[in-house]
């Protein structure tokens, strides 16, 4: 058939009057006859079609607002539509009157832009978004020939998608999918038409956009996301990952964790890993609290411990050591981003003294956000002032404020409405001008009326507490917001704090990115976040407490070894997570295993790599570790230590090469001390791995040490055997 199109719309602007000759000679007659006919059809109803509830869904299920189309913020051809129709004013105002109205023909509704182009008619970069025949071309159609207006007849109360969870026992089973909308006009409505329903993981679920029927395709817990208007609500579907069912009631339950974390792997049927051995707990315990590898008099000590409650004890006596007190200095250091400023670091040595004083003493981690975000002062002299240097401007404060107390990503409503979150424009610049008023630099001080502009209204954002209210008063705003996040019903600040404690003692938080917290990326163990948020509160915020609570239960205990049906499992701990070496951890642990530690600028020799208080101090070793600058967030950092780059200078770098072979290091000393070949291994493997060798193990070197008469021989084949211990992933990875 010939078709001939209109290029663009400004082809179509000076055409107008000849769209017979430019229109497809085949389509426009049909769309002109099915909108007559819809007209028709409509003419005697009474019933409006009321644009924001009808029209706007349509269109954001036809995907015309979405950010890859029309809802970007450049638009695309000169149409802008607000981000998924989050404002519908805007979007009828852009539709019906914009463009001189020429979008819509309120005397010709088949003549109107909007159903030429979505029907392509004409030219249309978006391709087909609606059928010439279809329902959305009629109810668009009816709504043009009622004259195109915005009565807003009703507003959306209350949005839910069925089913909100559900559990399935077979592969590819079909789950059908549904949606009901309530109204302020006490209406009732099957919104799943106008729902859009999207796999978290495409790999994972699959989802029939006609007969909107989910379809699951691997084990495990699956998230759908539920589009209505501007809500979003979750969907999450199971499925078994064995036909036969589970039965833990009979394992070991310390506290709260262990329950919540059993019911899922029942649901799941997903067997645990028996309880790590002794060895494998010392180290790992002693690594999460300390930062450190036990030393060999803590590990024959430990091991020569026979009482019940002899874990209890070590761990009661690591958490109130001056090595846990340096350690989650340095944790919480990365997280506030403490480093130098260009030309000054006594601000952040300042700062790191300040913040592990608070820590040493238990200071409520409620009170030490509050402080950060009131802090004023000299920098040089008031640590916390230095909280306020960290980042650029008003608008990098919000963010960095949300992501770090609420695990909240506000920054996705800079320029429109968060697409997957509650979060307005409004929120995000209202918080924005709560920190405009702040004066950085070596003084931090506070100056009423500075202000910040709200794109949407070209004017000055009021300061506005995120989700809650506006403030009205012209003062210092910050002790507002600092009241609201740390009050006991603060919605967010107790999980974003437990969700990070909780990944750096699990491996995995139990939302994934801890700084993403909402309702459409919902935690793996929904109750138990909540409990261990609660059990954070009513321990006013101690942060000793929740560690605790945490390596206390049999989940933290549990063995890293795998089971046949357990060893796919990646966030339900079902067997415990490795977790890298961190940089500077890395850097210590070489440090304690060679014997020879590692130097840090001008810094003392006697610190030990956390134990710097300023990411910028000199020290090429830790940067080849790949140490995090702290300049952004670190959270996700150390996941990228290893690989190539790493072995390349495990190969032929000093970091290892000089401290193995050194006439200092812990090498040498054995060789000069007299050691047998078994004395060797054992200290070796006790330094580096935390447990004795293996028979295996024993039985391989004591063989390859036996072939060699030379002593020299004897040296570089102990060298070597230092090295490969030095760089496998056993000793870089607490497991």
């Amino acid at each position: 058939m010939f078709r001939k199109t209109v290029r663009n719309a400004r082809d179509y602007e000076f055409t107008w009057s000849l769209n017979s000759f430019i229109l497809n000679r085949w389509s426009f007659p049909v769309l002109f006859l099915l909108v007559t006919a819809a007209s028709s059809l409509f003419a005697d109803d009474q019933t409006l079609i009321d644009f924001d509830t009808e029209i706007v869904p349509m269109l954001t299920k036809a995907g015309c607002n979405s950010g890859a189309c029309h809802g970007a913020a450049a638009g695309r051809g000169e149409f802008y539509l607000s981000l998924y129709g989050s404002r519908p004013d805007f979007d009828h105002t852009s539709i019906a009157h914009r463009f001189e109205g020429r979008r819509v023909n309120l005397s010709k509704p088949e003549s109107s832009l909007l159903l030429l182009k979505s029907t392509e008619t004409i030219e249309h970069g978006g391709g087909t978004r609606f059928d010439l025949d279809s329902h959305e071309v009629k109810l668009i159609s009816t709504w043009i020939a009622q004259g195109a207006q915005r009565h807003q007849l009703r507003i959306l109360k209350s949005f839910e998608a069925q089913p909100q969870k559900q559990v399935l026992n077979k592969v590819r089973s079909k789950i059908p999918l549904s949606a009901i909308a309530e109204f302020s006009d006490q209406s009732s409505r099957d919104v799943t038409h106008l729902t859009v329903f999207t796999a978290e993981d495409s790999s994972a679920v699959e989802i029939d956009s006609v007969t909107r029927a989910a379809k699951v395709l691997r084990p495990g817990q699956h998230v759908v996301i539920a589009r209505f208007l501007d809500v979003v609500v979750p969907i999450v579907l199971i499925l078994s990952a064995d036909s036969e069912q589970l039965d833990l009631t009979n394992l070991q339950r310390e506290n709260f964790i262990d329950e919540q974390i059993y019911q899922l792997l029942e649901v799941l049927r997903i067997p645990p890993s028996p309880p790590a051995g002794e060895a494998e707990f010392l180290r790992r315990i002693h690594l999460d609290l300390t930062g450190r590898l036990p030393n060999s008099a803590q590990i024959v000590s430990y091991q020569n411990d026979k009482s019940q409650e002899k874990r209890k004890r070590f761990i009661n006596s690591l958490l109130e050591s001056e090595e846990f007190n340096d350690y989650w200095t340095y944790e919480f250091s990365k997280l506030l981003r403490i480093r130098s400023q260009p030309q000054d670091s006594v601000g952040a040595k300042t700062y790191h003294a300040w913040l592990r004083r608070e820590l040493a003493n238990g200071t409520s981690f409620a009170a030490i956000a509050k402080t950060l975000l009131t802090a004023t002062g000299d920098s040089h002299e008031v640590g916390p002032a230095n909280f306020f240097r960290t980042v650029g401007g008003p608008r990098e404060q919000a963010e960095f404020v949300s992501e770090l107390f609420m695990g909240s990503r506000l920054r996705c409503a800079n320029c429109h409405d968060h697409p997957l979150d509650r979060w307005s424009q409004d929120d995000y610049h209202g918080l924005a001008a709560i920190f405009a008023g702040v004066k950085s630099g070596r003084e931090i001080s506070y100056i009423t009326g500075a202000e910040v502009v709200h794109p949407a209204t070209g004017e000055a954002a009021i300061p506005r507490i995120p989700g809650e209210q506006f403030l009205e008063s012209l003062s210092d705003g910050r002790d507002d917001f600092a009241n609201w996040l740390t009050s006991d019903q603060n919605k967010y600040f107790a999980k974003a704090i437990v969700n990070r404690i909780w990944k750096r003692l699990m491996g995995r938080g139990l939302v994934e990115p801890v700084d993403d917290l909402r309702t459409t990326n919902p935690a793996t163990h929904p109750v138990l976040l909540q409990l261990l948020a609660d059990d954070f509160v009513k321990h006013d915020f101690n942060l000793r407490h929740t560690i605790q609570r945490i390596v206390s239960s049999a989940a933290y205990a549990r063995s890293s070894q795998t089971l046949p049906q357990n060893q796919t499992d990646l966030q339900y701990y079902s067997h415990a997570i490795g977790k890298p070496f961190e940089p500077e951890v890395l850097a210590d642990a070489i440090a304690d295993a060679t014997g020879i530690p590692v130097r840090f600028g001008a810094a003392s020799q006697d610190l030990r790599a956390i134990q710097l208080f300023d990411s910028k101090i000199t020290s090429p070793e830790l940067d080849r570790l790949g140490r995090c600058s702290r300049e952004e967030s670190c959270e996700s950092s150390h996941a990228t230590i290893g690989g190539l780059q790493l072995m390349l200078h495990f190969i032929n770098g000093e970091l290892l090469n000089l401290r193995i072979t050194s006439t200092d290091g812990r090498l040498a000393k054995l060789l000069g001390g007299g050691k047998s070949d078994s004395e060797i291994l054992e200290d070796i493997y006790l330094s580096t791995f935390s447990r004795a060798p293996k028979q295996a193990e024993v039985s391989y070197w004591e063989n390859e040490l036996s072939q060699i008469n030379r002593t020299q021989e004897r040296r570089e084949l102990l060298q070597d055997l230092f090295w490969s211990i030095l760089t496998s992933e056993e000793f870089r990875t607490n497991h």
